[in-house]
């Protein structure tokens, strides 16, 4: 493979160059310099090296999900139609793997070629991400559908992901579901992010051994995120709602609070590569955000915001085939490489992106 031109930097515009595209792949976590993405129910890495000119995926492991699963997720409308796959991993400094999958937990000792069940999830399908600190402790929240608001719990552990407890329980009536946990680095702590109503719509900041969990922003739909990008100065986060304007705001160490871009429309991903922020944006149409397509939003140190990409939504119905999404993944990327997996987009479904940043 050629290696990719460099992408540039022009004062604070940000310019991306795509060097490699893999179908049927999925982005899920940075170790570094090393990739995590998984196909059906297989998990591969690759290293990325200094120019990112050549990408080799080696197998890792696999997950048993039985033969139904097995089936489905060989052929990408199944797949989208039941929800197969991964959809969250975590590397631990110990080596070990922890993922999500439909209905359970699932963990990888190093040396392991087969992913084993340590939780069934009880309520819901899988939580959207796993969240790891730096010593290796776990957590994730329960994200499922609620009507009646019943309480909803975040599960930890300290033992690889062996074994599992309840470490927060938010009372009945006073969130829908969990979206979101991020650790983050610089603060030591973890940030809490809630849905979906009202005052359901929260960001908290935990203690990193969940101790202590205060809320730090709430009570509208502007609160309502499901991505969160910590920085050394502070976190940037994005709104995911379909009944108001959607934007990307920061928040620095003192509170204040600022919208630094405007989104048109839904945002569930972000990450960041280097001083580059990115958040992209679902194909959520409502009678506020009119926008029917996937986009790419990026601003190097936070600032000139640029929609950098930009997919068009396929014909599938959104509620069984999945809404327009581009998943970011989680972890902490040591390289110049943006990583993006398109699902529900023409060309492009199903789809790992790697784009090169400026050096």
């Amino acid at each position: 493979m050629a290696a990719p031109a460099v992408a540039r930097k022009l004062g604070h515009e940000l310019e991306l160059v795509t060097f490699a595209s893999f179908k049927a792949f999925r982005a899920l976590a940075w170790d570094g310099d090393v990739l995590y993405a998984s196909r059906g129910y297989e998990l591969y890495r690759t290293q990325i090296n200094s120019d990112a000119s050549a990408v080799k995926w080696q197998f890792i492991a696999v997950y048993h999900a039985g033969l139904p699963r097995n089936l489905t997720s060989q052929f990408r409308l199944t797949s989208r139609l039941f929800r197969d796959g991964f959809h969250a991993l975590a590397v631990l400094p110990s080596g070990d793997l922890v993922g999500a999958v439909p209905r359970a937990i699932v963990t990888l000792a190093p040396g392991d070629k087969q992913f084993r069940v340590s939780h069934r999830i009880g309520r819901g399908t899988r939580p959207l991400h796993i969240a790891t600190s730096h010593a290796g402790h776990l957590f994730w929240g329960e994200y499922f559908d609620n009507p009646n608001r019943d309480e909803a719990h975040i599960y930890g552990s300290s033992d690889r992901g062996l074994t599992w407890n309840v470490v927060f329980t938010f009372p009945r009536g006073k969130v829908r579901h969990i979206h979101n946990i991020v650790y983050d680095e610089w603060g030591k702590c973890f940030w809490v992010l809630t849905g979906d109503e009202g005052r359901e719509c929260q960001i908290l900041r935990a203690s990193a051994d969940f101790r202590s969990l205060d809320v730090v922003l709430s009570g509208g739909q502007q609160t309502r995120s499901a991505a969160l990008v910590p920085a050394a100065h502070g976190v940037y986060f994005s709104s995911d709602t379909p009944s108001e304007t959607n934007h990307v705001y920061s928040l620095d160490h003192r509170g204040n609070l600022s919208v630094v871009a405007d989104l048109p429309s839904s945002s569930s991903y972000g990450c960041r590569v280097g001083d580059a922020v990115f958040f992209s944006t679902m194909a959520e149409p409502s009678r506020i955000n009119a926008e029917n397509d996937v986009s790419l939003f990026g601003g190097l140190e936070g600032r000139d915001w640029q929609q950098l990409r930009h997919w068009k939504k396929d014909h599938w119905p959104m509620g069984l085939f999945q809404y327009g999404n581009a998943f970011l993944p989680d972890g902490n990327n040591a390289t110049h490489v943006l990583a993006v997996t398109t699902v529900a987009v023409k060309d492009r479904d199903c789809e790992l992106t790697l784009l090169s940043l400026p050096c």
